[in-house]
């Protein structure tokens, strides 16, 4: 589909494929990394498919808030796949040509598979909001049905929100030079090289990040200022510890999750003495997420640990 969009709007087109180079400025000794992203591309497949199978197989994990953990859980899977086979086959086989169609379509997943992230942690912002602030009508409110409409939506949204980026990227003429300096195709990456002004292709990149990403953001902030506002009007501290202590695993990841694309954001604004470094963040964002995600909740949640338990047919008592 984009290589017709492409053939349609230039009669120019010199360039058949893209090459991608990798980490710039390290190209000599790169593969060095494919060890550690291999292990914690691994990690992230095995510990979110534990994951994922402790909450189908404990009836007693069957609720909303594990619910949107799973669907969390397989997001993880396939935004670390979209971009890790490509990159472990370019440090260990120099496999580094791309066709324009898997390029841009690499671009549309990826930015279905990060907004699909962030509107997953919405959802579990607003579950947490219910449980907390309106406990007596959670049961009515946030029932099974709500939790696939509100999957249903975030995969309508960000199924369609990011098509304009790799439509707009593949109408672009590229008829000189095809190196991307980078490990996978990222939109200003790719356009970058175009022959033609493509300010188009980076407004639609802001709009889409304030509209998806900012507005996401907005709302998980206003969800837990609400949180905090009824935890604080508690006049147990116990019952406060053990309502707040049920948002913390969820609050360390958006945090990472959310300052890890701040900072992605000035690097690549930002005229880095490093090229490596925003590229490398790019990467690791991307990655460890999926990894760090299932450990965080594996660490934090009683009742997902010993589903675990029971999984591994471990048996072991208190906790």
């Amino acid at each position: 589909m984009f290589q017709k969009l492409r053939d349609f709007n230039s009669s120019r087109l010199q360039v058949s494929e893209f090459i991608l180079m990798g980490f710039p400025g390290i190209h000599s000794w790169q593969h060095w990394l494919s060890l550690p992203l291999a292990l914690l591309y691994v990690l992230a497949l095995i510990a979110n498919t534990f994951i994922v199978t402790i909450i189908y197989q404990e009836a007693s994990l069957h609720q909303p808030m594990y619910h949107f953990l799973g669907i969390l859980a397989i997001v993880d899977m396939g935004l670390a796949t979209t971009i890790m086979p490509k990159i472990l086959a370019i440090l260990w086989f120099n496999a580094k040509t791309i066709s324009f169609n898997e390029c841009f379509a690499q671009m549309y997943a990826i930015h279905f598979f990060v907004a699909m992230e962030s509107g997953i942690f919405v959802c579990m912002a607003i579950d947490r909001y219910v449980a907390i602030c309106r406990p007596l009508r959670y049961p009515s409110i946030v029932t099974e049905s709500f939790v696939i409409k509100a999957t249903l939506f975030m995969a309508l949204r960000n199924c369609v929100a990011p098509m304009s980026v790799p439509v707009l990227a593949s109408q672009r003429n590229y008829c000189s030079q095809n190196q991307i300096n980078h490990c996978f195709c990222t939109n200003l990456g790719v356009t970058s090289l175009s022959c033609d002004d493509r300010k188009i292709n980076s407004i639609n990149q802001l709009v889409l990040a304030w509209a998806i990403m900012g507005s996401d953001l907005g709302l998980i902030m206003i969800s837990y200022a609400l949180i905090l506002r009824s935890v604080l009007k508690l006049n147990s501290a116990e019952a406060a510890s053990k309502a707040l202590s049920t948002c913390t695993s969820h609050l360390i990841l958006i945090l990472f999750f959310y300052t890890v694309i701040i900072v992605m954001s000035i690097t690549h604004s930002a005229e880095m003495s490093v090229p490596v470094i925003p590229v490398l963040l790019n990467v690791l964002h991307n990655v460890i997420p999926p990894a760090l995600n299932p450990m965080v909740y594996a660490l934090k949640n009683k009742e997902l640990k010993q589903g675990l338990y029971k999984v591994l047919k471990l048996d072991v008592k208190g906790d």
